[in-house]
């Protein structure tokens, strides 16, 4: 029975990761069908290596699939050594693909032409589509994005602001090419899917935690589950400068409930104090929403 047991649960981690593996292709040829549709034939290029490959291939003449998989090489080894294997395959996977992906579709057909602030528009949402479902399932498609949280250990700078400072190279490179003009507008490009890429990510809800203390503790966190159907929980706090003793509510929510939230909270209390953040990512517990009735 356990034998069994055990190779049904090794037989659904093993579709699961070729699940992921698929989604990184497939998050690979959505980047590679963007690049070669919209981005390159406008003279707009990716940030990062990508970036660079482009560049390279406009240059030297070389296939822009073998510039992708040659300058990731080292990108992918550091991935390797500093966020781990299972992130490393799938980064090959989705680099392989994307290389792969540019290669067969080099003469496709050019979706959007001329206009700009389209092909920006446009192409940005693909590629950031295709970048975040990569991953979102574990792997990377570009290697400054690696580069960039190595160097936030050792700098003291954020991952984002470096992501941001390697870039500008970038597409100081890319004017070389595509000009003034190719560069400012690739760099509208990468801008767009990097929203993309965190809407992707995140899920198009996501999820917000807020802290809340109030007068009236026990009615807001009644009313939020009434209202709202969410479950909150309590944490005993103290004031710095009056000692005075509260109970500080937490709650997660919905995006989509963002506006709900803050009516009742301002309907109860207006005086309360408010914290929200942004999370990431829920799992387990009861975040699971009650019926409203």
């Amino acid at each position: 029975m356990n034998t069994n047991t055990n190779t049904e649960q090794k037989g659904t981690i093993i579709f699961k990761k070729v699940l992921r593996a698929l989604a990184v292709a497939i998050g690979a040829f959505i980047t590679a069908y963007g690049l070669e549709s919209v981005l390159i034939p406008n003279n707009v290029s990716d940030g990062g290596v990508t970036g660079l490959s482009i560049v390279g291939s406009q240059l030297f003449g070389i296939p822009l699939g073998a510039l992708i998989a040659v300058l990731n090489i080292p990108f992918i080894f550091l991935g390797y050594k500093q966020i781990g294997k299972s992130f490393a395959i799938y980064s090959v996977i989705g680099i392989a693909t994307l290389a792969f992906g540019t290669s067969i579709m080099h003469h496709i057909p050019i979706i959007v032409q001329g206009d700009t602030l389209l092909v920006t528009v446009v192409g940005g949402i693909i590629i950031g589509f295709g970048m975040g479902l990569a991953l979102r399932n574990g792997g990377a498609l570009d290697g400054i994005d690696m580069l960039a949280v190595l160097l936030s250990r050792k700098l003291p700078f954020g991952t984002s602001d470096l992501i941001l400072f390697l870039n500008l190279f970038v597409f100081i490179v890319v004017s070389t090419v595509f000009g003034l003009q190719g560069a400012f507008l690739s760099g509208i490009a990468y801008f767009i899917a990097s929203k993309v890429i965190h809407i992707v990510e995140e899920g198009l809800s996501g999820s917000k935690t807020y802290k809340i203390i109030t007068s009236q503790p026990d009615l807001m966190v009644e009313t939020i589950r009434d209202r709202l159907g969410r479950s909150a929980t309590y944490s005993l706090v103290e004031g710095g400068y009056t000692n005075e003793k509260f109970k500080e509510i937490t709650c997660i929510i919905n995006r989509l409930e963002d506006s709900k939230m803050k009516e009742i909270i301002n309907e109860i209390d207006k005086h309360a104090f408010i914290a929200v953040y942004d999370v990431a990512e829920v799992k387990g517990g009861s975040f699971k929403k009650k019926d409203i009735h």
